[in-house]
C-alpha cells in the first residue's frame, strides 16, 4: 500500500486474546463487554462497552482515580460503583516490562 503523505508512526499486526461478557447488575443495568489481552500498552487492557462503542486501555491505577468510569464510559456514580468491581477482578495490576 502507497501513501506517500502518510506518516505512520506503528504499524503492527498481533495476536490478542478477546473476552466478551453480558451481564446485569444488581441495579439492572446491562453491560455488554469486550474485553482485550495484549502485550501492549504495559499489560493493562483494552476494554469496549458494546452498547456505547466507548473504549479505555484500563489498568488497576485507573480503577482508582475518582470518577474514571463515570468519564470514560459516560456512566452515573451508581452505574460505576456496579461496573468497577468487576473490572477489578478482569483487568488485574499491570506489568511494565521492557
Amino acid at each position: 500500500m502507497l501513501l506517500p503523505d502518510y506518516d505512520f508512526m506503528s504499524d503492527m499486526t498481533e495476536d490478542t486474546s478477546t473476552r466478551f461478557v453480558t451481564f446485569i447488575t444488581p441495579n439492572y443495568k446491562r453491560f455488554d463487554l469486550a474485553i482485550m489481552s495484549t502485550s501492549r500498552f504495559y499489560g493493562k487492557k483494552l476494554v469496549t462497552d458494546l452498547q456505547s462503542g466507548r473504549t479505555a486501555i484500563m489498568g488497576q491505577d485507573d480503577l482508582e482515580q475518582e470518577g474514571y468510569l463515570e468519564h470514560v464510559f459516560k456512566l452515573t456514580e451508581e452505574e460505576a460503583g456496579d461496573l468497577s468491581p468487576f473490572l477489578e477482578l478482569v483487568v488485574g495490576s499491570v506489568n511494565f516490562t521492557d
